[in-house]
C-alpha cells in the first residue's frame, strides 16, 4: 500500500506549502481517505489521486483541522460525478462508509454542502457512523482497527470516545496513525508488527516520541512525522536531526504530497 500527505499541518493558522491534516491510503485501485483537512480534495486532484476510487473515508476526530475539508472533498467527490463520462469509473450507485465519531457534526457538513438551497442528492450514498475501539474496516484486502486516545479527555459516564488513533493493515504490511495522541504510550497496542508509524506533532517534540520509541518493548520499521507543530514548522531540518541523532535515518518529516510505499 501507499500513504499520500495531502495535509500535514497541525490547527494553525495558515503556513506557507501547508495545509491541515489528511492523508489517504491507496491499495490494490482503491483509495482509502483518512482525516480531512482543509483543501484536502484540491490537494488529491491535482496529485493525481483518483477521486472516483474512494473507498471509504475515516475521521479520527473532529477538530477543525481534522474536518475543515470534509464538506469540499464530497461536494468535489458530487460534481466530479456529474461532469463524468466514464461509466467504468463511476460513483453513481456506489455507497461510501463515513466513519466519524460525532454524528452531529456530520450533519453540520451536510447542510454546508446543501446550503441555502437545503439540497444535496448526489448519485452516490455517504453512509456515515460512528464507531469504537476494534476493527471497523475490513473489505477488498485492507482492514482498519481504532483504538480511542485521550486527546479530547475521558468522557463522562457513559458517553464515547471522540478521538482515535489507527492501525491500516493491507496483506503483510502495517501503517499506524496516530491520530492526535494524548501521550505516545497510547499507541503501543497498535504498534506490535508496525511498517511505518506516523505520529503527530502537533502536541509532542520530536525528541520525547523518538526517546520513547527506542525504549519501547514493540519495535517499529520507519517513523514518520506530521500534523506538524511550532517546532518542525520552524525548523524541519533541525527537527530532524534531532530524531535521527536517537533513531537514525528511518525517521522522516512529512510535506504535503509527500508518497511513501508501506
Amino acid at each position: 500500500m501507499e500513504i499520500t500527505f495531502l495535509g500535514t499541518c497541525s490547527g494553525t493558522e495558515p503556513m506557507p506549502d501547508r495545509k491541515h491534516t489528511s492523508f489517504v491510503v491507496q491499495h490494490r485501485g482503491g483509495v482509502y481517505w483518512f482525516d480531512a483537512g482543509e483543501g484536502c480534495s484540491y490537494t488529491a486532484r491535482l496529485a493525481g489521486i483518483d477521486l472516483f476510487a474512494i473507498q471509504s473515508i475515516f475521521i479520527s476526530h473532529v477538530h477543525i483541522d481534522h474536518v475543515g475539508g470534509l464538506a469540499n472533498l464530497i461536494w468535489t467527490m458530487q460534481k466530479l460525478e456529474g461532469r463524468n463520462e466514464d461509466s467504468w469509473r463511476s460513483l453513481a450507485g456506489r455507497t461510501i462508509p463515513v466513519l466519524i465519531p460525532n454524528l452531529n457534526v456530520w450533519t453540520g457538513v451536510l447542510e454546508v454542502v446543501a446550503g441555502p438551497s437545503a439540497s444535496f442528492d448526489p448519485d452516490f450514498t455517504l453512509d456515515a457512523d460512528t464507531y469504537i475501539d476494534g476493527v471497523i474496516y475490513d473489505r477488498n484486502g485492507l482492514k482498519v482497527t481504532a483504538l480511542h486516545n485521550r486527546h479530547l479527555g475521558e468522557p463522562d459516564g457513559a458517553k464515547p470516545w471522540q478521538s482515535f488513533s489507527f492501525r491500516i493493515e493491507a496483506e503483510d504490511r502495517v501503517l499506524v496513525s496516530s491520530g492526535d495522541a494524548a501521550d505516545v504510550s497510547e499507541l503501543e497496542p497498535l504498534l506490535d508488527g508496525c511498517d511505518l508509524f506516523i505520529m503527530e506533532t502537533g502536541h509532542h517534540k520530536v525528541e520525547d516520541v523518538c526517546a520513547y520509541l527506542k525504549e519501547a518493548p514493540v519495535k517499529i520499521g520507519k517513523l514518520g512525522f506530521f500534523h506538524h507543530g511550532r517546532a518542525i514548522l520552524a525548523d524541519p531540518d533541525g527537527e530532524l536531526r534531532k530524531a535521527r541523532e536517537i533513531l537514525g535515518d528511518g525517521v522522516f518529516i512529512a510535506d504535503d504530497g509527500m508518497s511513501v510505499e508501506v
